[in-house]
């Protein structure tokens, strides 16, 4: 069975910077791309990045230009450097991975941004 664990959320001031560490433990597979979504409350989960096996990245335009996606494979990690976060990027951020037509999911970790 895999596993992904999230962790790296908290409340941080407008401006401010987290990184979120997202580490596959159990049955780990190659898979073909991690991500993270976020979900605030009263709105749909949405893609904010992804990292394919390739090493293409995908950032929706929102956080464009203030967060960056990477990945250890030693680790079985990956990672999402959030800067300059807005009161906007408040959410549960989840990890996402995928093999083929398999999605696995993390449970979540809390962003909260506010002054």
């Amino acid at each position: 069975q895999v596993q992904l664990v999230e962790s790296g959320g908290g409340l941080v001031q407008p401006g401010g910077s987290l990184r979120l560490s997202c580490a596959a433990s159990g049955t780990v597979f190659r898979f073909n791309v991690m991500g993270w979504y976020r979900q605030a409350p009263g709105k749909e989960r949405e893609l904010v990045a992804a990292i394919s096996r390739g090493g293409k990245t995908n950032l929706t335009d929102s956080v464009k230009g203030r967060f960056t996606i990477s990945g250890d494979n030693v680790k079985n990690t990956v990672y999402l450097q959030m800067n300059s976060l807005k009161p906007e990027d408040t959410a549960v951020y989840y990890c996402n991975a995928g093999l083929l037509d398999i999605d696995f999911w993390g449970k979540g970790t809390l962003v909260t941004v506010s002054s």
